[in-house]
Formats: C-alpha cells, structure tokens, sequence
C-alpha cells in the first residue's frame, strides 16, 4: 500500500468546516485554554498530571456543562454523550505522558496505544452490543439501546 502524501491542516480539513467562523471570544478562551494546557503538563510528573490537563481543557473549552469529561474502568478518559456518568462514552482517550517514547503513537510505533485502544473500543462494543451466530455461517448484530 501506498501511504498518502502529507497534507496540510488547509487541505485536510472538509470545505464546509472552513466557512464556519469562530467568534473571537470562543478563539481567546482556546488559546489561554491551550497556553494552560501546554504549561501545566509536567513531564517528570506521572501520567495522571497529563490525563487531569487533558480532562481540564476538555471541559474548559468544549465540553462542559453539556457533557461529562471523566474517567470510566480502566479508561483513561472518557467524554460521554451526556451530562452524567450513566450516559454512554461517545470518546475514549488514551493518554500517555509525552516522555514515553514507546507507548507513544508515531508512523513508526502503533503498537502499545493503538493496541490498548482497540481492546477498549472492543470492549465498549462487545458490552453495548450482542452477537448471535446461525448455522456457523451467519452473524446478527443487536444493538443495547441505553
């Protein structure tokens, strides 16, 4: 397979999000947002200063008070489709300190985090949905309506 020339955020980005213009207030609080984000994050610390930043700009800038940005199991982090925990996770976050190198996502390295997060997305499915088989050669899926 061919991999994809690199492109530009410009030429990435769908034409139609390119015509929505942010006000300027919206813009300040993101960039203060992301200046606190980048600041806050300690590399000496552990992986747990990184995912509380993360949580904070989350909620700071996008998420709050229409949705919960919070930890569920054993996933790092998580923005439900709602405002509280009873309410399905519509993002999981792998979060990794920016100092490991190997469980850290790069074009060289999927490995470790890809990994992790696939078996999350897997089980998230697997609990939200349930899988019948007929005659060993036909698959039903049934979705868990929460």
């Amino acid at each position: 397979m061919i991999p994809a020339p690199p492109q530009t955020i410009k030429q990435s980005l769908n034409k139609a999000y390119r015509l929505i213009k942010p006000k300027r207030a919206h813009m300040e609080a993101f960039k203060g947002n992301l200046i606190h984000l980048l600041h806050g994050i300690d590399e000496k610390e552990s992986e747990e200063n990184v995912k509380i930043q993360l949580m904070d700009f989350l909620k700071n800038t996008f998420y709050h008070p229409d949705y919960l940005v919070a930890t569920k199991g054993k996933t790092d982090l998580v923005i439900h489709t709602g405002k509280e925990a009873k309410t399905p996770a519509g993002v999981l976050f792998e979060v990794k300190r920016p100092t490991n190198k190997v469980g850290m996502v790069s074009r060289q390295n999927l490995r470790i985090s890809l990994n992790y997060l696939l078996k999350t997305y897997n089980f998230y499915i697997l609990n939200l949905c349930s899988i019948f088989s007929l005659d060993n050669s036909v698959l039903l899926l049934s979705l868990k309506i929460v």
